[in-house]
């Protein structure tokens, strides 16, 4: 079996990441490691890339952006371009350069990303989205290769720098939201489960119903990554029940605009017939009639984190993994209102 640049760090007792600038002979890391690495490297017969070394060297200070897998919808999507915008501006005040890679299908991705690491063209890469079971991420970890991954870590966690909201926290605030507005029959609406931040904003609203013994009702769980503009979904169906909910937590403003389609077309009034809160306070849910209820995760400040803790573990290669949390806010706006308790367990 081939040796890899994981049994080198683990030899040497540094991390990955060490192992990589050293290859790379980075400044950063002191002549004492550089030798402590070297001394791994031959021991283990280790050959690294000097090639990709003295290319990394000539276009160094550079950071890699991984999009979401997506023919069209990530680039709808106000957050991904709020986080972009804070990245950007971090890393133009601290003289470093960042590309975005995105594609249309994992393989796409996963070739881009190898191409930038083999050929030295990134010092590090911010992937801005977290699922399960990800290729980019297994790829990165498995190759020492720093990253710093926008939204909670689902493997690797406590060798992973992340940046994150408290999503679960903010699924269980929305729901407690519209429960104090008397609404007893809640609904969730979110994307593909694999997406952590869906994930944990579900089980945020999942704990807040068991909190005030409301039940969980399967059926009134939808899960889909786009609503599609023309026929059935399984949204018509929930909101054409004799015992349709009065309000719908959506994990997402996007989805809140096709959710808001839909309750015209089913003949339904926001917010007299339904109340709708979303995440991400998007231009999406200022420009809606009647303009949407929404959590403000702070997308540009995700964006800023991220990039500071890139630079700060590119400039000091022996930090431990860095978790940070950003703050969320309820910004209220005529999507919700109040109900009568009968009304809404009627």
């Amino acid at each position: 079996m081939a040796v890899t640049i994981k049994d080198v760090a683990a030899l040497a007792g540094v991390s990955p990441s060490t192992v990589s600038r050293t290859c790379k002979n980075n400044p950063s890391i002191s002549d004492e490691t550089k030798e402590k690495v070297r001394r791994a490297m031959a021991r283990l017969g280790y050959e690294p890339n000097f090639q990709a070394s003295n290319l990394a060297s000539q276009n160094s200070r550079t950071i890699g952006i991984i999009l979401p897998v997506s023919a069209r919808e990530v680039y709808e999507n106000a957050f991904y371009l709020e986080a972009i915008r804070g990245i950007s501006q971090y890393c133009n005040q601290h003289q470093y350069i960042n590309t975005v890679v995105t594609g249309q299908s994992e393989e796409e991705v996963l070739q881009v990303v190898r191409s930038m690491t083999r050929s030295g063209q990134a010092d590090g890469f911010i992937v801005l989205y977290s699922r399960q079971n990800d290729p980019v991420i297994d790829f990165l970890y498995n190759e020492g290769f720093l990253y710093v991954l926008v939204g909670k870590a689902y493997q690797f966690a406590n060798q992973t720098i992340y940046i994150d909201n408290d999503n679960f926290l903010a699924g269980q605030e929305a729901t407690e939201y519209l429960y104090s507005l008397g609404h007893r029959r809640i609904a969730y609406l979110g994307v593909d489960q694999t997406l952590m931040f869906s994930a944990d904003r579900k089980s945020g609203y999942q704990q807040a119903l068991l909190r005030h013994d409301l039940p969980l009702r399967p059926e009134y769980c939808v899960e889909t990554l786009t609503v599609a503009p023309e026929g059935r979904t399984a949204l018509h169906d929930l909101l054409e029940r004799d015992d349709r909910p009065t309000a719908i937590v959506v994990s997402d403003d996007i989805l809140a605009v096709s959710l808001e389609r839909i309750c015209i077309e089913t003949g339904l009034s926001i917010p007299k017939d339904l109340s709708i809160i979303s995440f991400n306070n998007s231009l999406f849910a200022r420009l809606t009639s009647p303009q949407l209820t929404s959590i403000d995760i702070n997308s540009f400040q995700l964006g800023i984190e991220a990039a500071s803790q890139m630079i700060n573990h590119i400039e000091n290669p022996n930090l431990l993994a860095t978790k940070i949390i950003v703050p969320h806010y309820l910004i209220e706006r005529d999507s919700c209102r109040r109900v009568e308790e009968e009304e809404g367990e009627a």
